[in-house]
């Protein structure tokens, strides 16, 4: 593998947003554009919570409702994940979220896409809630374009639908060659990983955090080759762990769960690629062998580029 100047080979990001991974300079000059008032500090903070967090992401996607300032913001994303060493990169949000100014779903997909410019695969995200014919409006609009499918965010007691209402446009994402991930035991318990699996197809899940709770889900994960993308820096801010060094990481990949690293929102948790790794790397039990592990499962559970 490639290797960056830190000695770190060449990395993967496969769970980064687009809509929390803006340049600060960048923040900037869309808040003065579109007129929002930005906080004086937007960055996430220790044990916030994730209804907190979600909150967090009303004031840059306020920033995002042209198509200009989305394929901006996805061509930054591209350039500052290959200065920081990631070779394997994949970028996601929800369209339905950047429609404000008046843009179509496709609009705004073709914006993302024109942004990357092949260089990152884009995935597209359905939200804990929606109604089930915006994700099948989604799946369409990606078809044949969008590397994945994902279901982001958290449920909530207030949403009319749940992941299993998903599993018609979840399995005609599958039958367009879309990949599947979900979110899911983001420390919620671990039944919401088994039903992302047996309802949506998923083949990766974001976060997992509290996969270990079920020893039969681990063997299953384990083998069915189910890739785990961890985000440690964000589960502290979310409060799913406590610390970065109490991540289950190193249980996972000694036990030969495929997991990977990622970033998930680099403005708001204030994280590189590459720190995120280093920072995994100092987790108790991590060794230079499972970390490059986590490299390589990374690299290799990438759904693919824009067709």
């Amino acid at each position: 593998m490639r290797r960056d100047p830190t000695g770190l080979p060449g990395l993967p990001d496969l769970h980064r947003h687009l809509d929390g991974s803006l340049r600060p300079a960048t923040l900037v000059d869309l808040a003065r554009e579109a007129g929002v008032a930005l906080p004086d500090d937007i960055r996430f903070t220790p044990g916030m919570g994730l209804p907190e967090a979600l909150a967090r992401f009303a004031t840059t996607l306020g920033c995002l409702q042209r198509p200009d300032a989305v394929a901006r913001v996805a061509d930054e994303m591209c350039l500052d994940a290959a200065a920081e060493g990631v070779t394997t990169l994949e970028i996601r949000f929800a369209p339905h979220l950047h429609l404000k100014g008046g843009a179509s779903l496709a609009d705004v997909v073709d914006a993302a896409l024109e942004g990357v410019g092949g260089r990152a695969g884009l995935i597209l995200c359905a939200l804990y809630g929606d109604d089930p014919a915006l994700v099948r409006a989604l799946v369409e609009v990606g078809r044949g374009r969008a590397a994945g499918l994902d279901l982001a965010g958290g449920p909530a007691s207030d949403h009319r639908w749940g992941m299993a209402d998903y599993a018609g446009p979840f399995a005609a994402a599958r039958a367009a060659g879309m990949g599947i991930t979900v979110h899911a035991g983001e420390g919620r318990p671990a039944r919401e990983i088994a039903m992302a699996i047996d309802r949506l197809g998923a083949q990766r899940i974001g976060h997992g955090t509290t996969l270990l709770d079920d020893p039969k889900l681990v063997e299953r994960v384990i083998a069915e080759g189910i890739v785990i993308e961890a985000c440690p820096t964000s589960n502290v801010h979310t409060g799913a762990i406590a610390r970065v060094e109490d991540h289950p990481l190193p249980r996972w990949l000694a036990l030969g769960v495929r997991a990977c690293i990622n970033a998930d929102n680099t403005l708001l948790s204030d994280v590189t690629g590459a720190e995120e790794h280093r920072r995994a790397g100092r987790i108790p039990g991590m060794t230079p062998a499972l970390l490059e592990a986590a490299i390589v499962n990374g690299h290799r559970a990438a759904f693919g580029r824009v067709r």
